[in-house]
C-alpha cells in the first residue's frame, strides 16, 4: 500500500469515528447540561478543541468550564474526606 492510499485510509477512518463519537454524545446527551457534557467528553479523552466543535462553542469556553468543574470536584471530594474522618 503506497503513502497516499494509506493517508486517504486515515482520513476516512478519522471522518468515520468522529461521527460515531458524535453519535454517542448525542445519544448521551439527554437531560444533560453543557457542562455534563463537557466533562463526558473530556473523559472519553477528547482534546477542549474537538469539544468545542462538537458542541458549537469555543475552545476557550470548554477550558473554562472544564476548570471549574475540576474545581468544584475538588471541593466535593475534600467534604467528603472531612465527613469521613469524621
Amino acid at each position: 500500500m503506497n503513502d497516499k492510499v494509506l493517508q486517504n485510509l486515515i482520513i476516512s477512518l478519522n471522518s468515520k469515528l468522529d461521527a460515531i463519537i458524535k453519535l454517542m454524545v448525542l445519544f448521551k446527551s439527554e437531560n444533560k447540561n453543557q457542562s455534563e457534557l463537557i466533562w463526558m467528553l473530556s473523559h472519553a479523552g477528547l482534546q477542549p478543541k474537538e469539544i468545542a466543535n462538537m458542541l458549537g462553542t469555543s475552545p476557550n469556553t470548554v477550558r473554562v468550564m472544564l476548570f471549574a468543574i475540576r474545581k468544584q470536584k475538588g471541593k466535593a471530594k475534600k467534604v467528603v474526606s472531612e465527613k469521613s474522618a469524621s
